[in-house]
């Protein structure tokens, strides 16, 4: 018996082909660039024909099923689902049992007129919005986000709705199940949402106010993120643990337990670390462009002795391979998660940053705006960062190299701190 397809298993990566959804005629069309059709494969006076319903995920499972639903029903009744003629002529309409029939269309063109000035549906004005803004996000996992939480909350709701029908009630029904149990998601979300239907109202494709609008509108219905979500930290070990950590790090060989350490040397994030390259490293400096920083501007970080003896350790082929990688391909950016969790250590590697700043603040005597430099964060005030020039990194070298070598005191500042 052929099994029915799952949201999951539609949304995960499959290998191009046909996958039939049960036994229905439905099936999604997978092509070798990666898109994913929905298709009504049915036979009409002895002779087999495929439909074309749909792309997915902007026409989602269930919506799929029913436009197949609606062919099958025209085939019944000897109407072939093929054309435009079908589709003028009739329309499944549901009895008071909950059976559908197909029912001629009524001949008014003015009734049809207002349909053809509504832009299209949410899901394919949005999936093209994504698109076309996409080349200003730095990496591809921004589109991947929006695409997500737009398919999966989103279009389930409004994604066949004509863009001039959306109305508060709709981006309601998408967020009130969301705003207690997932706060961020459904915040961000919104947000995208209201970006997307304000360009349809540029495009004059929709008019009235934006349903997805957060102040004055939906700030009157639903309670502020910050007072629904409670902050949650990244896990970090306190910072005079530390040096211990270190020394079971280094006992291991694995290629992610080096990237690990030279993350917490260097106090860098993890996709800073994986998508390191050679070309990178010029003498005792690490130099990040601009491009791969969340801030995005260039980042130089100062390298101990430490760090560059885990380079040196490093076989080296062409420029331009990564510090740290397999086959050729950096590190998957849960390689070195999932390290932590084969310890048993209940941390992040981002809170590893946190521990760094701990210590700067409560065992030496560098400047708290020094490490937010090394941290690479982004100065609040934008009067003091329009006069920042430089990047002081002269001054945050001693900084690193005093940070390394409290890692690497394994035991002479913890016996010391036990005895007092």
């Amino acid at each position: 018996m052929a099994l029915s397809l799952t949201y999951r298993q539609i949304s995960k990566s499959m290998d191009p082909g046909r996958y039939f959804d049960g036994r229905t005629g439905l099936h999604l069309l997978v092509k070798k660039n990666g898109r994913k059709y929905w298709v009504y494969r049915f036979t009409h006076n002895s002779t087999r024909h495929d439909k074309g319903l749909g792309v997915f995920p902007a026409m989602p499972l269930e919506a799929a099923r029913k436009a197949a639903m609606e062919a099958r029903i025209m085939l019944d009744q000897g109407v072939s689902p093929l054309g435009d003629t079908a589709r003028q002529k009739f329309v499944p309409k549901q009895d008071l049992r909950g059976n559908l029939h197909l029912v001629q269309k009524p001949d008014n063109k003015a009734a049809e007129e207002p349909t053809k000035t509504q832009g299209g549906t949410f899901a394919e004005f949005a999936l093209n919005w994504v698109k076309d803004r996409s080349g200003e996000w730095k990496n591809h996992k921004h589109c991947a986000q929006w695409e997500y939480t737009l398919s999966h909350y989103a279009f389930p709701v409004i994604g066949q709705k004509q863009l001039s029908e959306i109305g508060t009630e709709d981006i309601l029904g998408i967020l009130q199940p969301l705003w207690t149990t997932k706060t961020t998601t459904a915040s961000r979300l919104r947000s995208r949402i209201e970006r997307i239907l304000s360009a349809a109202t540029v495009l004059k494709l929709r008019t009235g106010q934006n349903p997805a609008v957060w102040r004055g509108h939906l700030d009157t219905i639903l309670a502020k993120p910050r007072k629904v979500a409670r902050v949650k930290h990244h896990e970090a070990l306190p910072y005079a643990e530390i040096p211990q950590f270190i020394q079971g790090l280094q006992a291991r060989e694995a290629i992610a337990a080096r990237a690990l350490e030279f993350a917490i040397l260097t106090a860098a994030r993890t996709g800073e670390v994986i998508g390191a390259k050679w070309s990178e490293i010029r003498g005792d400096v690490w130099c990040i462009p601009a491009e791969r920083m969340k801030a995005g501007r260039e980042h130089r970080v100062p390298l101990g002795p430490r760090a560059l003896t885990i380079l040196s350790q490093k076989q080296r082929s062409k420029p331009g391979d990564y510090l740290f990688s397999r086959n050729g391909r950096p590190l998957s950016n849960m390689s070195m998660l999932t390290l932590l969790k084969r310890m048993q250590v209940k941390v992040t590697v981002h809170g590893f940053r946190s521990c760094f700043r701990d210590w700067v603040s409560e065992e030496t005597s560098h400047s708290g705006e020094l490490a937010e430099m090394a941290l690479a964060h982004t100065v609040s005030n934008k009067v003091e960062a329009a006069y920042r020039r430089g990047d002081l990194l002269s001054a945050r070298r001693p900084l690193i190299l005093d940070w390394e070598a409290y890692c690497l005191d394994s035991g002479g500042k913890q016996a010391r701190q036990a005895a007092a």
